[in-house]
């Protein structure tokens, strides 16, 4: 008997830009369910893009081009275990881009910024201009489904 997929939650817009994307983010952000702190947070880094231009849409630039294509998924065929390249879907494109720039604004070092909205600021505009460390994560997953496009073939 296959179950029922439950239904999607509905994300509500966040109280600033109404965009459904930055709530993603934020909640992705928060720890220990501190929400509070997470949207001070990222609206102070958002007053740090402002003197880059619109920060929202720096930010949509961001994860548009951090989100991957293709990624690997372990495939297990005949005892041995294969990594077979697949698209990525939309959702999981962007959920993936904001896991990465998050890893990647954390990883920062901490002499160079006051803030965690410093980093953040500095990992979003970088990611935004194709640069930083989340855009060289995407290209590692890249390379590795380029790598094994032989075993494309084992499909899910």
């Amino acid at each position: 008997m296959r179950h029922k997929k439950a239904p999607k939650r509905q994300v509500a817009d966040d109280k600033v830009y109404q965009s459904k994307l930055v709530t993603k983010f934020i909640n992705r952000m928060m720890k220990d369910g501190k929400k509070s702190v997470a949207e001070k947070e990222f609206y102070s880094s958002f007053e740090q893009l402002k003197n880059q231009g619109d920060p929202l849409q720096i930010f949509e630039t961001a994860i548009n081009n951090v989100g991957p294509k293709i990624e690997v998924k372990s495939r297990r065929v005949g005892g041995a275990n294969y990594q077979v390249p697949q698209e990525v879907r939309g959702d999981r494109r962007v959920t993936l881009a904001i896991r990465w720039i998050l890893e990647a604004a954390r990883a920062r070092s901490n002499r160079d910024y006051h803030s965690f909205a410093g980093k953040l600021a500095a990992e979003i505009i970088d990611a935004s201009k194709n640069e930083g460390a989340a855009v060289k994560k995407r290209d590692t997953v890249l390379r590795m489904a380029e790598a094994n496009r032989a075993f494309s073939h084992f499909r899910f």
